[in-house]
């Protein structure tokens, strides 16, 4: 049996390295604090209309911060039990757009000493707080080199004595704080005294060792500036926004109506489910470059996006077929539906449909030949990455987890490359920012197709998954960690000689499990994640970099891995410790 791939489906560029980030730890939050990321964006989603709507103003006593944060939880049904949670970040959108004002070097970044992993930490302490070694071991080190980077002074310090020292000299005129709900609840009085503004981030426990945070909040505040005109872009609304634009009315109106029983087909399965990521990311990277920001979008651009999700229904037309997969969004593929000679039409149909509509919008014909130029890559490089996977399948032998993140960087991120381009060509500005959209691209892609591998492995997937196995991170990272039995099982799976029923699914789901993959998945996920993050450091655009930052994290929170997230196991009580 085979162990190794055929040299010829992989291409030989390597993959770039995503920077480390803190170990996973599966601890559960405290009771006070909604225990799951999307509750706790539903209740930040909550409290940002309340203030839009009331307005108050900071600074502002705790008992009347309580007051308002009692009237947002009985708005939403939420329990009184996250009353001084909601109390901190209603006070954080209250200083949100007082801190944008405040420059880099003007703000104070202040961690809590426990984020470290306390075991393992090599970091000593001196009278000003902890001396970051830069082990790689927790948040701290990411944190603290970005903000440093950006001019932020950093303590990693408990206790409201040196804070109120600093804020004396008269050299920090803000606070951006990670803490525990107990700490900030007793440092407020002071802060609120001083009216400095102060952001904070709490905790998610507050027992004092190994604690964690929600880092993408983190990062956002840490970022805020005036400079992003964007910042207050709702992207929920933008998306919902792009959404209707695939209604059959929708895209008749900017298709033009649809002529005999292909262009019927190639419509409704345009209108079928997705999450329209594709498109809303080309429109997001035009709201952020044009010039004339605060204007209605231009129905040209509802051109480019739609020939932006063209270019991918055709690619899942053809990828159906090539995997023999029988159902998408819950219902049969095109080819079970109409048929393979039908299918492999329509996908070719969708494909003219995307150059056409690019043809025929009003750009500039400058802008226009740079977003056929970057469709027409983007196709290329796609087909190759299919290609190489194909190549595979013919002959299946065990792939390492950085060989099916290849053929993943070749297969999902020129669909994301595509799409961004097109709206920073459509706004006139690919060249400036050309090199750091395929960086983050391809970190997206990556990050985006592990986490799809994980659903693929879930408890709600079929297990005709597992049994027409393809390049699957998890999978791959299972077999590199299983040991004996287990080991044989995972090396039998991937040469396509293994169990097809359903006890297949089950079984490899297991090894994932207790060899440790499935969390070192995860691990992976937040890696390349960050990798995206960072790929921005290099853009001079403010709009851009704050725009595809908050991207981002919308894209990863509005996904969920199912029966795989690390939430998902830390509310059902896994992995505690």
């Amino acid at each position: 049996m085979s162990s190794t791939v055929p040299a010829s489906p992989i291409a030989k560029a390597p993959l770039p390295a995503p920077i480390p980030v803190t170990q996973t730890r599966f601890r559960p939050p405290k009771k006070n604090i909604p225990q799951t990321k999307t509750e706790r964006d539903a209740l930040l989603a909550q409290i940002r209309a309340y203030y839009e709507r009331e307005q108050p103003v900071a600074p502002m006593p705790l008992d009347e911060l309580e007051v308002h944060a009692r009237k947002i939880l009985a708005e939403s049904g939420t329990s009184e039990l996250y009353l001084h949670y909601t109390a901190v970040l209603l006070n954080n959108e209250m200083w949100r757009e007082t801190l944008a004002t405040i420059p880099y070097e003007r703000r104070l970044l202040l961690m809590p000493k426990c984020l470290r992993v306390e075991d393992k930490c090599p970091a000593p302490f001196d009278e000003f707080g902890l001396l970051c070694k830069q082990c790689g071991l927790c948040t701290i080190q990411d944190f603290q080199n970005e903000a440093e980077r950006l001019g932020y002074a950093v303590l990693v310090a408990e206790g409201s004595a040196v804070v109120m020292s600093l804020i004396q000299t008269g050299k920090i005129e803000a606070i951006v704080g990670i803490s525990c709900l107990p700490v900030l609840e007793r440092t407020f009085p002071y802060v609120e005294a001083a009216a400095i503004p102060s952001v904070a981030v709490p905790l998610l426990q507050d027992d004092c060792i190994d604690t964690t945070v929600d880092n993408d909040w983190v990062w956002d505040l840490i970022h805020l500036t005036s400079e992003d005109k964007t910042r207050r872009l709702n992207l929920n609304a933008l998306h919902d926004d792009v959404r209707t634009w695939f209604t059959p009315e929708s895209l008749a109106e900017t298709m033009g109506e649809a002529e005999g029983s292909a262009e019927e087909i190639g419509r409704e399965w345009l209108a079928r489910d997705g999450k329209r990521w594709r498109p809303f990311l080309a429109v997001a990277a035009y709201q952020a470059l044009r010039e004339d920001r605060g204007e209605p979008i231009p129905d040209d651009l509802k051109k480019i996006a739609v020939a932006v999700e063209c270019f991918h229904k055709a690619s899942l037309v053809h990828d159906d077929i090539e995997d023999e997969d029988a159902t998408r969004y819950g219902q049969r593929t095109l080819h079970e539906e109409h048929g393979v000679p039908v299918a492999l039409n329509v996908g070719d149909l969708l494909i003219g449909e995307g150059y056409r509509l690019i043809g025929e919008c009003a750009a500039p014909d400058a802008a226009k030949g740079a977003m056929l130029l970057a469709a027409s890559r983007g196709q290329r490089k796609l087909c190759l990455g299919q290609g190489a996977e194909l190549a595979w399948a013919r002959t299946p032998g065990a792939l390492n987890h950085k060989q099916v993140f290849e053929i993943h960087r070749n297969k999902t991120a020129p669909a994301f490359q595509v799409a961004l381009e097109l709206g920073a060509a459509y706004a006139g500005r690919l060249d400036d920012v050309a090199e750091v959209l395929a960086t983050y691209s391809e970190n997206l892609g990556v990050a985006y197709q592990i986490r799809d591998d994980m659903d693929d492995l879930s408890a709600d997937a079929a297990a005709e998954t597992v049994a027409r196995l393809r390049p699957n991170a998890l999978l791959a990272l299972a077999r590199e960690k299983a040991k004996g039995d287990d080991k044989l099982f995972m090396e039998a799976l991937w040469a396509n000689s293994g169990d097809p029923e359903a006890s297949a699914a089950e079984k490899a789901r297991d090894i994932a499990h207790s060899s440790g993959a499935d969390e070192r998945c995860i691990v992976l996920l937040e890696m390349y994640k960050e990798a995206a993050v960072r790929s921005l450091a290099e853009l001079d655009n403010e709009n851009l970099k704050g725009l595809l930052r908050r991207v981002l994290g919308k894209i990863f929170n509005d996904l969920e891995i199912k029966g795989w997230c690390r939430e998902y196991e830390v509310k059902n009580g896994v992995r505690e410790g």
